[in-house]
Parts: structure tokens; C-alpha cells; sequence
């Protein structure tokens, strides 16, 4: 399945690109959980974008109280209001389009995390910062991560962004035209080094998505194959190359 321009016309005026991006989230987390996921381990896709409602919360139905049940618990509440803020700090909350990979051994606990980008997320200098902070913030925890960018209507680098916050070699970079690209990274413990190993893929429009590697822990890789489930999404969708 070739990768289609899902930010331009005629697709972006027949497709949101926010069901696209929920779908694949979906179709990568099935896909880990189907084929390559020990027992020990479990996938869940995570979505979130400005003030809509995130994917992985589900809303319960109750009766409501009765009047005695309503009473007993105002009076077993005790009610607190904190001081006046000092003040408050502007922030830039990113778009999230991700699955989590969580080990059930001790937890659940994050282990790594597939992100996929938004044009929010390269928009501007404070939005491409959070990203960058966000994924940087994973990889200091020793959580492995696969960022995945496909959208062609900004042309940011956040990669390089991520390189630029971690102050790390200059050599892995990617070339700055690049826009559209996967990069998968394993925190890593070798003697006394810390070390993240980075697998880069370029992605072009009309050309097959890659497969990388995504580490679970130091012995334990699996292979994420973006193609499939680009592929699988694209079907379930209704698109086609042509």
C-alpha cells in the first residue's frame, strides 16, 4: 500500500485525518498484541486531540444516589480549597496519537510507545518543543519509542527537535528538508554507559512504510510493521492508492 498525502485535497476533503490517525493507533495496537506480544505484555491505543475525549475512556452508567446515600456522603466529605495560585504558566498541552505498550509483571508499566504526529504537533515552535520534550522525557525513563510522521502540511523536523533538547550527536540528525520520516529509539544500558540506539527511516508519498524495531526490554525486541497496518487502516477506511 503505497503511503497516500492524507493532509492535502482530494483525500483530505473526503477523510478526516483524525479518524485516519485513531484507526492505524487501533490497527498497530491489535497488530502487537495479535502477533508479536508475550503474555506478559499489552498494547493500548491512546488518542487525544485539543478538548475531544480520549479514546481509552470509557464512560460508566450508574443509578444515581438515593437522597440518604447522597446525604451520607457530603457529610463523610470534607471539602478543601487551596490558596491562590502564585501565578500561572503558559503551556502547550501536544496532540496524541499513541499506542502504549505496558508490562503487566510488576504493573502495568510503560515500556514503549509508538507515536504518531499530528500537524498539531509541528505547528509551532511551542507545540513542536512539547512534543519533542514529551518523547525526550520517555526515552530519559529508559521507555523505548517509535515517533512516525506522514503529514505533508507542515514541514518541521521533530526529530531533529528531539536531538536539539537532548543536546545529541549532530551526526544522527536528519536532513532538514526531510519532513516526513519513522525513527525508532531503545534506551540502552551497556557497563557503565547509558546509550539510545536510533533506527532512522525516510517515508515518501507512493512508497511502502518500513518496518522497525521496538524494544519491550534489552533482550526483548519485536519488529512493528507499519506497512500492514497502514495498509489494514487504509482498507478499513475505504482507500485505496489509485
Amino acid at each position: 500500500m503505497p503511503l497516500l498525502d492524507h493532509f492535502h485535497p482530494p483525500l483530505s476533503a473526503e477523510r478526516r485525518w483524525e479518524s485516519f490517525h485513531s484507526s492505524w493507533a487501533t490497527r498497530l495496537a491489535d497488530a502487537l498484541t495479535d502477533r508479536w506480544l508475550p503474555p506478559n505484555y499489552i498494547a493500548e491505543e491512546h488518542a487525544h486531540l485539543g478538548s475531544t475525549v480520549e479514546i481509552d475512556v470509557a464512560t460508566f452508567e450508574r443509578d444515581p444516589p438515593t437522597t440518604a446515600e447522597a446525604g451520607a456522603a457530603v457529610a463523610a466529605t470534607k471539602v478543601w480549597s487551596p490558596p491562590a495560585a502564585d501565578g500561572a504558566l503558559p503551556s502547550v498541552f501536544p496532540d496524541t496519537f499513541e499506542v502504549r505498550v505496558l508490562s503487566t509483571d510488576t504493573g502495568p508499566k510503560l515500556v514503549a510507545a509508538i507515536e504518531l504526529i499530528s500537524p498539531g504537533n509541528k505547528d509551532r515552535p511551542a507545540e513542536r518543543r512539547a512534543f519533542a520534550t514529551k518523547c525526550a522525557s520517555y526515552l530519559y525513563q529508559g521507555i523505548s519509542v517509535i515517533i512516525v510522521d506522514i503529514v505533508t502540511n507542515r514541514r518541521a523536523n521533530l526529530h531533529n527537535e528531539m536531538l536539539r533538547i537532548m543536546e545529541s550527536a549532530a551526526v544522527l540528525t536528519l536532513p532538514p528538508e526531510l519532513s516526513l520520516y519513522a525513527v525508532a529509539y531503545q534506551p540502552m544500558k551497556r557497563g557503565v554507559r547509558d546509550e539510545i540506539d536510533v533506527w532512522r527511516s525516510p517515508l515518501a508519498l507512493g512508497q511502502p512504510l518500513p518496518t522497525l524495531p521496538l524494544g519491550l526490554r534489552a533482550d526483548l525486541v519485536i519488529p512493528v510493521d507499519f506497512e500492514a497496518t497502514y495498509a489494514e487502516a487504509c482498507a478499513r477506511k475505504r482507500l485505496t492508492g489509485s
